[in-house]
């Protein structure tokens, strides 16, 4: 069985082929990032018209090198959530291409695409798990007890994490996307040269804010960020809060579950100091593992949307929706 996944969630498009037997056939990526360099951030209405420009050219690349378009079994689009006019685009295309050649369309769920996409390529990661999701919209903890069964512990109140870094590393100068940027320039920064709050961590529940921490960061750029040195001390201190916050409500989560498997996804899943306290987190409280993707799937690809499609199909557990998207659909509502 081999599946189309097409994504146009944000300001990427991606296109995959997903092959039951072999695995990830293509993988093709089109970033925009360039193009909100000069802006500072993503522009929706851009977006949807990069999208609806690049689609073509890939799907075109992919069906002229490859023969593979007279294979395609499923086409698995994302439906939300996103940004409306960047999902109406990939909806569009999938449910036209799904006509034109009468085979089933399959709309999935962005956020379950990220929390499953490590499985892509670690075959060994068992249900129930502990997830969490950091990306630019989603700060999330799960308990995935099986597919589409997902129980959300924990979410943000405010600004999610990678939001954060975006909007901090702005304020640091540092070029879009900035939450890679700013952990770059945190390598240089001197450890606990500064100390930043650590919102919420005290707090019962297991929800995050990081409207706080981003205000006093704020301040402290203005009052201290005149150098890149001074600017690299602030960055490394915005980052050791972040990923304190995320890792001590991520081990509330663990030890309330008393499960020992954790899968970390979402763009800032990328960050590598997440990446190592995580690795200890484990190693020293639960004698267990954590998962995450290779970089190149860290962020909005294709693959993650051919490989969930195809775990739906097979399950015969496929996502309905009244309309082609839904740019606030929650993982709960699976």
């Amino acid at each position: 069985m081999k599946v189309l996944g097409i994504e146009t969630s944000c300001d990427d498009t991606g296109i995959a082929v997903y092959d039951s037997e072999k695995g990830l056939l293509i993988n093709k990526i089109y970033h925009q990032k360039k193009l909100y360099n000069m802006y500072g951030g993503v522009i929706p209405e851009l977006c949807s018209r990069e999208h609806i420009r690049s689609i073509t050219i890939l799907l075109k690349k992919i069906f002229q090198s490859d023969s593979i378009i007279q294979d395609i079994d499923i086409i698995a689009y994302t439906a939300g959530p996103g940004l409306v006019g960047s999902l109406l685009v990939g909806a569009t295309f999938a449910c036209s291409l799904g006509f034109s050649l009468d085979i089933p369309v399959l709309p999935i769920n962005h956020m379950e695409a990220h929390l499953l996409s490590p499985m892509l390529e670690c075959k060994s990661i068992e249900f129930p798990f502990i997830g969490l999701l950091v990306s630019g919209k989603h700060t999330e903890i799960i308990a995935v007890h099986a597919l589409g069964k997902y129980e959300i512990l924990g979410n943000c109140l405010d600004d999610a994490a990678g939001e954060a870094f975006d909007k901090i590393a702005k304020l640091l100068e540092l070029p879009y996307p900035g939450g890679s940027e700013l952990s770059k320039l945190a390598c240089q920064g001197i450890k606990n040269h500064f100390y930043f709050p650590r919102p919420m961590i005290k707090h019962p529940g297991l929800n995050f804010s990081f409207s706080g921490l981003k205000t006093f960061t704020t301040q402290v750029i203005h009052e201290s960020g005149k150098n890149m040195q001074e600017k690299a001390n602030i960055a490394r201190a915005f980052e050791d809060a972040v990923i304190d916050i995320l890792l001590i409500k991520t081990k509330k989560a663990l030890k309330q579950k008393r499960w020992k498997n954790l899968v970390i996804a979402g763009g800032v899943s990328a960050n590598h100091l997440l990446r190592k306290e995580a690795e200890k987190m484990m190693e020293k409280y639960f004698n267990g593992q954590v998962f995450y993707n290779s970089l190149e799937f860290c962020t909005d690809n294709g693959a993650m949307i051919a490989y969930v499609g195809f775990l739906r199909h097979l399950e015969a557990k496929n996502p309905q929706l009244d309309i082609l998207v839904n740019p606030k659909w929650s993982i709960s509502d699976l």
